[in-house]
């Protein structure tokens, strides 16, 4: 997949594309139904499949106050954006100048200029240009205008609810990574470095591997059956989130122990990604009394990957 920063990095002799708009944050299920249905087209066509995305998040410049936490980092978007097929992604620089264009004038005065278009897909709800106003029946008619066509493709939905960014963030908070692995279509994952800690799992005979989170959201604090993908390879592993009340740490971390594994991973990059929630961060009278606690849970956790692979990515 080509990255291209900005309109005028494009090539200048890019045949029309079919493309698609949006932040895409978390390439959910939703998002991946109509990349698929625009990479199809385009392979039909015999053309390139295109999105056009943002950075900032628009939200960080029209109202700050408001800006969402993002699902995931730069690139786990990108990776996740390869993934689809995508033959380019073209990055805006969301500014104030572009929030303050309607949406003819995103279209005439800024992507035409120099991204020819064969058609464009995007959701039902798809909003566009100053204040959002801009919706699906104005791009239907831009597109007429225009020379390309526009198809909207309507939202997945997963137990009755449409799938949203906005309903995967809360599912993550609450702690329910079981909702929002199937909104989006993987399991939710953080990822960083692994750094030093107080090396108390290992004092109790559990050595875990603390990650040094880059991204914005981490799931509710408690015991997780996860798996880790560090050294090119997958591990099964558990997971607490949480501020470690058995021994007054504080501050929110992820720990994690790596089943049936051995070695000294300090400062290598790690994934982890969140599989099921097995129970709440809890207060212990002694280490021994956690110690028997996280043997149950590792068993729990094998009992977990027993019926269930390791994620195919």
């Amino acid at each position: 997949m080509n990255v291209w920063n900005g309109i005028e990095a494009l090539p200048a002799d890019l045949h029309a594309v079919v493309a698609s708009i949006g932040k895409c944050d978390g390439v959910h299920r939703g998002h991946q139904e109509i990349l698929r249905l625009a990479v199809a087209e385009a392979r039909r066509q015999s053309t390139r499949s295109l999105l056009v995305s943002f950075d900032p998040h628009p939200t960080a410049v029209v109202a700050p106050e408001r800006m969402p936490r993002l699902l995931q980092t730069r690139r786990q978007k990108l990776d996740a954006l390869a993934g689809t097929g995508l033959s380019d992604l073209l990055i805006l620089a969301f500014t104030r100048e572009l929030a303050a264009l309607d949406g003819e004038a995103f279209f005439f005065d800024v992507l035409l200029r120099r991204l020819p278009l064969a058609s464009v897909y995007v959701g039902e709800n798809f909003r566009f240009g100053r204040d959002r106003t801009g919706d699906g029946d104005l791009l239907e008619r831009i597109g007429a205008r225009a020379g390309f066509a526009v198809h909207r493709v309507p939202p997945v939905v997963v137990d009755h609810t449409p799938i949203s960014s906005s309903a995967i963030r809360e599912a993550v908070l609450a702690g329910d990574v079981d909702l929002a692995g199937r909104m989006l279509g993987r399991p939710y994952a953080v990822h960083g470095e692994i750094v030093r800690g107080a090396s108390r799992g290992r004092g109790i005979g559990y050595p875990t591997a603390n990650l040094a989170v880059e991204n914005e959201i981490v799931p509710r604090p408690g015991v997780y059956v996860t798996e880790t993908v560090v050294l090119a390879a997958r591990h099964p592993s558990v997971t607490n989130v949480g501020v470690r009340p058995t021994f007054g740490a504080g501050g929110i971390g992820v720990e994690t122990h790596l089943i049936e594994f051995e070695a000294d991973l300090y400062g290598e990059r790690a994934e982890v990604r969140f599989l099921a929630r097995l129970r709440d961060e809890m207060r212990f009278s002694s280490a021994g009394e956690l110690s028997d606690q996280i043997g149950r849970d590792l068993a729990a956790a094998v009992a977990y990957f027993d019926h269930r692979p390791l994620t195919l990515r």
